[in-house]
């Protein structure tokens, strides 16, 4: 496989993936006309990436066709999104909920189950491929929320949520033809099937090992070296003010723009500056390390809430424009330190791993936002401020 065939079919995923989540909370608001479930149902999709994303990395790390068992998780992602919409209205609630918590089980193969692949696509070229791969991040955080919101604005929520779980199937071929892992002794050369030599990212295989043993042995890989801790625990702490903001946007849309459809465009500003951000980072490189400029990017994070504090429509666009600022750059220096100290043959649980926490703080962001925005959005939006401000001070430990 040639590395823009693996970006492709990464976008097209990461487009439908960014859809799903605005998708999902603008159809809760729509039919439920609550924040509260709204949120809930995003945070339900969301939580259960703490045991998808471990379980995940464990089982690529051990396959043989690792792209296989990518394309099979987007296709339960895809379908699980089907089903989430089929039953909203029409079973209990409590159902619906549980059908979205099953849904996410398969959400890191988006994120980081997809990343982890790359250093066997890319090669020696991987320090380009790594921001290629972080912009697609951005580039579907971009498409993502506007289309989620303009089909929302001119067809209906729900059909928002079968482009997202279309889009999401439609990236199965590409995540089928990812290289095979070489195997001890198969006399396997390593070829592309276009013939150029393939990069192996991690030792011959002989037999997977044990699930339970190579979920243990990833954890201690992160928790035992202090680079991935810190930018993992200033990451998730990040994450959860993302999904703080992210579940007053139906509000903020409603309230400042004129239509809770409109909020999700808000979505795509963030999605904007972060390219830019990322584009000229590409361009210029910054002095600080990317564990420092993991901390930085929370720092500037925490100016968005309180931005959006102030009221009016310029100032809430600006407040999101900030908001990719930092969160662009954060990202592609946290792929940095990953790949820097990853173990290669556990490089898959790190990153699965790192991603399905990352949501987790999303959905508990969420979850805690809904209820509080119901009653007061300026208190919301006061505890993202804080929440971002204590992701970069603590990262500094």
């Amino acid at each position: 496989m040639r590395t823009p065939t693996f970006l492709a079919g990464a976008l097209v995923a990461r487009v439908g993936d960014e859809a799903a989540g605005p998708a999902l909370l603008l159809t809760g608001f729509a039919l439920a006309g609550s924040t509260a479930e709204a949120s809930a149902l995003l945070a339900a999709v969301s939580v259960s990436a703490a045991l998808g994303g471990p379980v995940l990395g464990a089982l690529l790390d051990g396959a043989a066709r690792p792209g296989r068992l990518l394309a099979g998780a987007l296709v339960l992602y895809a379908t699980g999104l089907t089903l989430v919409l089929a039953g909203l209205g029409r079973l209990p609630f409590a159902v619906t909920v549980a059908t979205a918590v099953l849904t996410g089980l398969a959400g890191p193969a988006l994120s980081g189950g997809w990343s982890a692949q790359l250093p066997r696509v890319a090669g020696d070229r991987l320090s380009r491929a790594n921001a290629l791969d972080t912009m697609t991040f951005g580039a579907a955080a971009l498409a993502g929320p506007a289309l989620a919101g303009g089909a929302a604005e001119a067809l209906g929520a729900p059909t928002a949520v079968v482009l997202a779980a279309a889009l999401v199937a439609s990236a199965t071929p590409a995540a089928w033809l990812l290289p095979a892992r070489e195997r001890a002794g198969d006399g396997h050369t390593g070829r592309a099937p276009h013939g150029r030599a393939e990069p192996a990212a991690a030792p011959p295989l002989t037999r997977p090992a044990p699930v339970l043993r190579v979920l243990v042995s990833g954890t201690r890989a992160v928790l035992r070296n202090r680079s991935l801790v810190r930018a993992t625990r200033t990451s998730v702490v990040t994450c959860v003010a993302q999904g703080m903001v992210t579940a007053c946007v139906p509000l903020l849309g409603e309230r400042v723009l004129g239509g809770a459809g409109r909020g999700a465009v808000l979505l795509s500003c963030t999605a904007v500056s972060a390219l830019v951000a990322n584009a000229l980072l590409a361009r210029f490189p910054p002095a600080l390390s990317p564990d420092a400029l993991v901390r930085a990017g929370a720092l500037v994070q925490a100016v968005a809430p309180a931005l959006a504090l102030t009221g009016g429509p310029v100032a809430l666009v600006a407040a999101f424009l900030v908001a990719g600022l930092g969160e662009g750059p954060q990202l592609t220096a946290l792929f940095a330190v990953r790949h820097r100290e990853s173990p290669e043959h556990l490089r898959g649980q790190v990153f699965t791993t790192g991603a399905s926490l990352k949501i987790t703080g999303f959905a508990l962001g969420a979850a805690a936002a809904g209820p509080l925005a119901a009653r007061s959005l300026p208190a919301a939006l006061t505890a993202a401020t804080a929440v971002a401000l204590l992701a970069a001070v603590g990262g500094r430990r």
